[in-house]
Formats: structure tokens, C-alpha cells, sequence
């Protein structure tokens, strides 16, 4: 029994329910030549989503991403020391000695996995090269330019299948991906670290968030074939992409559709008046979507979701 077969005949109710619905309605959008940006917030690239996005990018399923620079990051830690991490099976059971036993080990704890520190000086030094020769020429790109520019031409040594990478997949496609706050992120802070230290002279080789927007802003506009988002969690990553229509629309008075489907998947309730936790319905008051949008919300654990979702569109 193929995934799809299976979620249609054993997902029937409540948030699995909402699930198979989300998958048929997602698979006629994109059917109808709809195009989906998928927004990743979490640490979805340390739980391996990889293995299933990748496909879904490589039969240009999935059209742009929007993630945070953890996402960006991690990918990358994971295709060169992805051998070396290490599984913390009771991390439930982790006391706070525990961590500090990881800490002086440099190891980095995220929930049952401990990536070693090791990881980030490599990537790190690999980057560091790159920000010193845009530097040198006055360029400046984005986050997600130098780690293209990383996987496609430098010398970098992948431990991990690069088949089972999105970030090698999205290379491959030149996909579109922004990265709003790239500064909450080890590499961010590494290049805040340089400049402090003079090492670098400016934080200026990366584009700045209000360029990101106006890089969204030219992506959303480029194509006028109708737009969908899939959110993964909350967080910025779901909030930048989702607010380049109302930008648009009331901000820059430009004519242009609200996102023609959306989906999420979170376990951020509204209950809590978190944002990334407002239904599809509030969204609407905001100028994000219609009223005739196709909505969804799946309240559940997106590692378990996600890869569903995106194998049973095959």
C-alpha cells in the first residue's frame, strides 16, 4: 500500500483527518500549476526532513522555502559531521549534569541529538573564506547564496547522502530561499564575532532582512500562477513569508492575489495568543488570505507530519 493509499484509508478523523484532506487539496493545487513556498521553522534539517524534502524539491513540488538560519545552518552541520552526532535516546530523562558533560565534550544538545561543536568551526572557516573574498570585490548576497556557492564549488567533504539533503536538492534547482533573522544563528553570530574583532569590516557582505522582504516581494510578483504556503511552525520564518502579500497589497498599493492556498502544521495553539499560532480565519482579517482560500491546520508534531505529507504527493 502506497503512503497515499494509506492515510486515505486509516487517516479518517480529527488532525489525521485533517491531514489526508490537506494532502488531496494540496496535490490538485499543484496539479493546477500552483506554486508552494514551504516555511521551516524548528529544527527541522537536524530531524532529517532531508530525506523526504529533497524529493519533493527535486520533482518541483516545492517552488521556494522560507527558513530560519538554524534550518540553513544545520543542513550543512549535518552533511559533513552527520557520522559524528551523537542520539540521546531518554534525553527525557537529561539532567542539567548531563548537558554540562556534553558542553565540555563540545557537544550541542537538540532534544535527542548532540551535534558536535567540531561541525560549526569547519563549516565556519569554509564560510569565513567566502565572506573575506566578497569582502575584498565589495559583494554582498545572501545568506543562502554563500552556502550554494559552498556546496556547488568549494572543497567541502560531505560524510552524509547527498541525495537525502533539501539544501543540496535546492542547489541543484537554484530554488529561491530567504532567510529573515539569519542573525539568530551560529554562522550569524560567527560573522558578528568577526566584525567585533576587526577580523572583517563590515556585516554588510550579507543583505539585510528589508532586502530579503523586497527579494520575496520580486518572487511573489514574478510568477502569476496561483501561490500557496505550507507552514512548519510558527515563528519568523511563517510570518515573513505569509506578510509580503499585505506588504504588498496595503503597504506598496500593488495589485496583487492573497497566497490561493495555505496549510500549517504546528502545535503552537491560538489558545496562548502566540502569532504563529493565529488560525487561518485571523489571517484573513490581516489581508493574508480569502475567505475562498483552501485552509488547513494540522496540530501535531511536524517530524511525524511533514514527511507524510510531502511522499504521499508523490
Amino acid at each position: 500500500m502506497s503512503i497515499r493509499d494509506f492515510i486515505t484509508n486509516h487517516y479518517r478523523h480529527f488532525n489525521a483527518g485533517e491531514l489526508s484532506r490537506c494532502t488531496d487539496s494540496l496535490r490538485d493545487f499543484l496539479g493546477s500549476g500552483g506554486r508552494l513556498m514551504l516555511t521551516l521553522a524548528g529544527a527541522m534539517s537536524t530531524a532529517e526532513i532531508g530525506k523526504s524534502l529533497a524529493p519533493a524539491i527535486r520533482e518541483q513540488r516545492i517552488h521556494a522555502i522560507c527558513c530560519t538560519g538554524a534550518n540553513l545552518e544545520e543542513e550543512l552541520f549535518g552533511l559533513v559531521s552527520r557520522s559524528e552526532y551523537e542520539m540521546i535516546p531518554n534525553w527525557r530523562e537529561q539532567s542539567k549534569e548531563d548537558d554540562a558533560q556534553l558542553s565540555q565534550r563540545k557537544m550541542n544538545r537538540v532534544t535527542d541529538v548532540a551535534i558536535p561543536e567540531k561541525a560549526f568551526v569547519q563549516i565556519g572557516e569554509k564560510m569565513f573564506e567566502l565572506w573575506e573574498e566578497a569582502e575584498v570585490v565589495g559583494d554582498s548576497r545572501f545568506p543562502h547564496e554563500y552556502v550554494y556557492d559552498l556546496l556547488l564549488h568549494g572543497d567541502l567533504e560531505i560524510s552524509s547522502p547527498s541525495d537525502e539533503s533539501w539544501l543540496i536538492a535546492a542547489a541543484d534547482a537554484n530554488l529561491p530561499i530567504f532567510t529573515p533573522g539569519w542573525e539568530d544563528s551560529t554562522l550569524g553570530s560567527l560573522l558578528a564575532a568577526r566584525v567585533l574583532d576587526c577580523t572583517l569590516k563590515s556585516n554588510s557582505i550579507i543583505k539585510s532582512g528589508l532586502d530579503t522582504m523586497q527579494s520575496l516581494a520580486d518572487w511573489y510578483r514574478e510568477d502569476d500562477s496561483p501561490t500557496g504556503i505550507l507552514q512548519i511552525g510558527g515563528g519568523i520564518s511563517g510570518d515573513f513569508a505569509i506578510s509580503v502579500v499585505p506588504m504588498l497589497r496595503q503597504d506598496a498599493g500593488i495589485d496583487v492575489s492573497l497566497w490561493s492556498w495555505f496549510g500549517q502544521i504546528s502545535e503552537s495553539r491560538a489558545s496562548y495568543g502566540g502569532y504563529s499560532g493565529a488560525p487561518p480565519n485571523e489571517k484573513i482579517s490581516w489581508g493574508k488570505l480569502g475567505v475562498e482560500c483552501p485552509q488547513f491546520v494540522i496540530e501535531s508534531d511536524a517530524s511525524i507530519v511533514l514527511p507524510l505529507l510531502l511522499s504521499a504527493l508523490e
